[in-house]
């Protein structure tokens, strides 16, 4: 027997990220040829949807849950060689606009990591709403965007003797996202 979902359009009100059914990923180019995968494990935000159905997002990354898998290059990404993490702790995301762009959408909004802030673009994909397990409805998202990290300050080259550097500078973010109407 298969379930059913349901999908339908996000209602008025508040969606809560859940952060334990959510993922902020991300992967760097390393040494030139291969990637650096990890996440970030905690983070909170919210989608609001107001009365005349204009979503807004509003999300916050603690920085320091960064998580490669490997404690030492963790440490290394939490220092002053990348995001100083004592003094900028969190990253955080304001949108500006939602607009369909196909069956998907465009959200921009301020991005701030390590004191800068810049606007970004996510390229979403809504995933529908389900009527949830007892708690009320679940709505899911996919999400991602290329940033540069020479744009937000962190800055520093690791150049290989044979060219190229140790860290590349684009990031892929990644976000899978369940929001559960909250109000």
């Amino acid at each position: 027997m298969t379930a059913t979902i349901t999908t339908t359009d996000l209602e008025t009100g508040t969606w809560t990220i859940d952060a334990t059914h959510s993922a902020v990923a991300f992967s760097v180019r390393h040494l030139m040829v291969s990637k650096v995968r990890g996440n970030f494990e905690t983070f909170s935000g919210a989608i609001t949807v107001d009365e005349n159905g204009v979503p807004s997002v509003t999300a916050e990354i603690d920085v320091a849950s960064i998580n490669t898998g490997n404690e030492g290059r963790d440490g290394h990404i939490r220092s002053a060689d990348f995001f100083e993490v004592e003094k900028y702790p969190t990253a955080t995301f304001t949108s500006t606009s939602v607009k369909a762009d196909g069956d998907d959408y465009l959200v921009d909004g301020d991005f701030s990591l390590h004191g800068v802030t810049r606007p970004i673009t996510l390229k979403l994909e809504f995933n529908g709403v389900n009527p949830g397990m007892g708690n009320g409805p679940v709505a899911g998202f996919e999400a991602s965007v290329v940033i540069n990290r020479k744009d937000f300050g962190i800055s520093l080259d690791m150049p290989l003797e044979t060219g190229g550097s140790v860290v590349g500078d684009k990031i892929t973010i990644t976000l899978e996202i369940e929001a559960g109407k909250s109000a």
